[in-house]
């Protein structure tokens, strides 16, 4: 009984167990989030899972706002299953561009074999490309970890980095002007709907200094 006590205050406080890591999302509402644009029913919260249903979604920000942090989180794809997840970005814009969108997709699905590198699970969508590899089967829960420090991007998949970028490193101007959300320092997290099923769960997030 002790115990059960002890998890249930943990759970009240956002305390995920994790050392320094918090809870964004308590599993029953959408208290904390704010969907912008929403498409259909939006995002629906259900039995401890966020899901962005087929004929719903849009983009579903965290109200506050982060700049160095790692953020962790289940997912599960349907057959061409396509997500995101925008860092660092405004609540308004195309977070790939305004901001930076990490790839949460069904890569393998067939229509989209003809993708270009940095368009696969993971990348920093047009900017640095992932190793692929890592990502499970469509129907089964898949592990994602990105790190976002000073300059530095770092995307982990099921336990394997696939993707580790400087933005220092990106001179190129035509990627500079076509994505000047790389300059950002601080902005909102959050989950970016295309029309398609993806499930979320486990969110959480840790503060870096």
């Amino acid at each position: 009984m002790i115990v059960s006590l002890w998890a249930v205050c943990l759970f009240l406080a956002g305390d995920t167990g994790e050392e320094g890591f918090v809870s964004l999302f308590d599993g029953k509402t959408l208290d904390g989030w704010n969907v912008v644009h929403p498409v259909g029913p939006g995002y629906v919260p259900k039995e401890g899972v966020l899901i962005c249903p087929a004929d719903g979604g849009g983009n579903c920000f965290t109200n506050d706002e982060y700049a160095n942090f790692v953020f962790r989180f289940d997912f599960k794809l349907s057959p061409g299953g396509n997500n995101g997840v925008g860092i660092r970005a405004p609540l308004e814009g195309d977070a790939a561009y305004v901001a930076m969108e990490v790839q949460v997709l069904d890569d393998p699905a067939i229509q989209y074999l003809a993708l270009r590198p940095a368009q696969y699970c993971g990348s920093v969508y047009d900017v640095f490309a992932a190793k692929k590899g890592s990502l499970k089967p469509t129907g089964e829960w898949n592990a994602m970890e990105i790190a976002c420090d000073e300059s530095k991007v770092k995307v982990t998949l099921n336990g394997n980095v696939i993707t580790d970028g400087d933005i220092a490193t990106v001179t190129d101007e035509a990627t500079l002007k076509k994505h000047p959300g790389l300059k950002r320092t601080s902005g909102h997290i959050g989950f970016l709907g295309h029309g398609t099923l993806v499930e979320f769960k486990n969110i959480r997030v840790k503060k870096l200094p």
